[in-house]
């Protein structure tokens, strides 16, 4: 009998339904988009209700395409968005308003009191963050306050609050099981990443109950069954949770120190596995539990920078200089070197190891010899430059030798970027084949908490292919040219 794990993706803009099986190959998917919600400038919500409905209709019409064949076994995991924070009554089962996605600004007030009052050192020891309306805890502090009835409710011990995983769970058992993992844990601002535990004394600091709180649970835990809705009459058992960059970090199996993944889109998102103790984070970056397997907590730096595909659309779109993004590659290798000329693109401020939010963006070192293919060769080499400086400053701060990034994303299709790449790193790019990253992680997770894999190391081997690209620079070159970025983002700081 053939065995399946249906991983959820719930993501900030949708929700898919993903069918693996026990080899993690990926044999078929369902997106469903649901609505954005912009009450006011800033605001940013979803229905709750409506994502529960997506993801068992999702899943309905998974099983429906006719993938798998009868009598096959089945199981569920689940990756989601993080920081999203929905708020329910116990009793009625329903939302008290909509979801506080991550993107909302409705807690700025609340983080900035909190900065001016000198709480920001106690609240980054505690849960590795820093204050910002980004995390959840902002967010569940603003509906208590602000939602009628809300504040009474939550004293009396009616209400209860999780990120989206915990609320799919609550939904998906029928109220049985009120549970989250640690990393989603990890980005309320709220969890004690230390001792692995809500934190009173941020619970207090936020006016957050403690009787609203889930239990908090490793990631490849079992966390209940579920009929969804009827679909499964028998039921299926919950297995394997984890928030989606965490997910990615373990879908590449980034699982020892050193090995870190970065996603290639519009921006990229960095995450660097640093081992078993939680590292305070160089400024402006976090430390995150990167996953819990295994009895073993892995904790991870992340960092995010602003612009790295948005600049090749940026020459695209506003500058005109090429049709897409695809010919970059051609041109950049169509001159022996970017003959002096950086782009340092501060569209949006500077950040890690920067930190000049003011900052704007600059090219320079141009000559009467310089052409339009040493402009987009400069676009490009930005994006590697920046990956360093966050790379650099994670793996120093860490402690920890950078053993292979993990690459995702459309732009990782360009050799000429990720040759570079590597060789500004000085270490190995893999980019592999691994679809649906996220999901795969959580599929991981579900494997170890049910016993298909025993270890870690069973799981890697499980690794289809690997596409490495080595250093191929010599050191010598390699200062030369980072000295000239590190030039060029000076001339930026001077002018900001």
């Amino acid at each position: 009998m053939n065995e399946y794990i249906i991983a959820v993706d719930q993501s900030t803009s949708a929700t898919k339904a993903i069918l693996f099986d026990t080899q993690c190959r990926l044999h078929h998917r369902v997106n469903i988009d649901h609505k954005q919600y912009y009450p006011q400038a800033g605001w940013v919500e979803h229905d709750a209700e409506e994502i529960y409905r997506n993801t068992v209709e999702a899943i309905r019409r998974l099983l429906a395409a006719g993938e798998t064949e009868p009598g096959a076994r089945f199981s569920l995991a689940l990756t989601n968005q993080r920081e999203t924070v929905v708020v329910w009554n116990v009793r009625t089962g329903r939302p008290v308003c909509h979801a506080v996605v991550w993107q909302c600004q409705r807690g700025a007030a609340i983080c900035r009191q909190l900065r001016e009052a000198g709480c920001e050192p106690m609240i980054q020891q505690k849960s590795g963050l820093l204050i910002d309306p980004y995390f959840s805890a902002s967010g569940v502090k603003w509906i208590l306050d602000n939602v009628e009835g809300a504040r009474a409710q939550a004293e009396a011990g009616e209400l209860r609050m999780g990120t989206i995983d915990t609320w799919l769970i609550w939904k998906l058992t029928g109220g049985a099981v009120h549970a989250t993992d640690y990393t989603n844990a990890s980005r309320t601002m709220l969890f004690n990443i230390h001792t692995l535990d809500w934190d009173d004394e941020l619970l207090a600091l936020f006016t957050v109950p403690r009787s609203m709180m889930p239990e908090a649970r490793p990631c490849d835990s079992r966390f209940g069954r579920t009929t969804v809705e009827g679909l499964f009459p028998e039921g299926i058992e919950i297995a394997g949770v984890l928030g989606d960059s965490h997910g990615a970090l373990a879908g590449q199996m980034c699982f020892e120190a050193g090995m870190g993944k970065a996603t290639y889109g519009t921006g990229s998102s960095v995450m660097v596995n640093i081992g078993h103790e939680p590292v305070a984070a160089p400024e402006g970056l976090v430390t995150s539990v990167g996953f819990a397997a295994q009895g073993r907590v892995h904790y991870a730096f992340e960092g995010n920078i602003h612009c790295t595909g948005a600049t090749l659309r940026w020459l695209t779109d506003q500058l005109q200089l090429i049709g897409s993004p695809a010919e970059t590659e051609a041109l950049a290798t169509s001159v022996a070197d970017n003959g002096g000329v950086y782009l340092v693109p501060a569209f949006a401020g500077l950040g890690a190891p920067w930190w000049n939010p003011t900052a704007k963006a600059i090219l320079c070192g141009m000559t009467l010899g310089t052409t339009k293919a040493h402009v987009v060769r400069a676009a490009l080499e930005a994006i590697p430059y920046q990956i360093k400086d966050l790379i650099d400053l994670m793996t120093d701060r860490a402690g920890v030798r950078l053993k292979e990034l993990r690459v995702d994303g459309g732009p990782t299709k360009n050799r000429f970027l990720m040759q570079f790449q590597a060789d500004m790193l000085g270490a190995a790019i893999n980019r592999s084949d691994v679809e649906e990253a996220s999901a795969m992680g959580a599929v991981v997770m579900n494997g170890l908490a049910r016993g298909l894999w025993h270890s870690l190391d069973e799981v890697a081997a499980l690794r289809t292919s690997d596409n490495l690209i080595v250093p191929d620079m010599a050191d010598e070159e390699r200062r030369r040219l980072y000295a000239g970025w590190v030039a060029a983002v000076g001339l930026v700081n001077t002018r900001s």
